[in-house]
């Protein structure tokens, strides 16, 4: 069997495809849930603390110079990329709950033999 034969028929197995399809829905559901998380969420909860926005909370490493950029440890980015997975796990730990349940019931009706 060929090289080129053997890659088409891994890529045309279903396994492949249905990996193909599940990547490019995670990716589309993680922008989802990143506008949600920064556009939805974390503005009240600035509000509510004060008026911050996270994204922009950093500390300055080095001031700017003539002859060099400030430098900055943008720690309020990452906050909001760690909120942002949390509530991708969230969400993910809530359908994976959701099928085991359906499942357990699945297999609670079948009668065994």
């Amino acid at each position: 069997m060929s090289l080129m034969s053997e890659f088409k028929e891994f890529a045309v197995k279903g396994n492949a495809m249905d990996m193909a399809i599940g990547i490019i829905i995670g990716a589309a559901f993680g922008k989802v849930v990143s506008s949600l998380v920064s556009d939805v969420i974390m503005p009240p909860i600035g509000l509510l603390i004060g008026g911050v926005n996270f994204t922009e909370l950093a500390v300055t490493l080095r001031h700017e110079t003539a002859e060099a950029a400030a430098v900055t440890l943008n720690y309020g980015t990452f906050v909001q990329t760690v909120l942002d997975f949390l509530i991708v796990a969230w969400a993910i730990f809530m359908v994976v709950k959701g099928m085991n349940t359906l499942r357990r019931g699945k297999e609670a009706k079948t009668p065994e033999a």
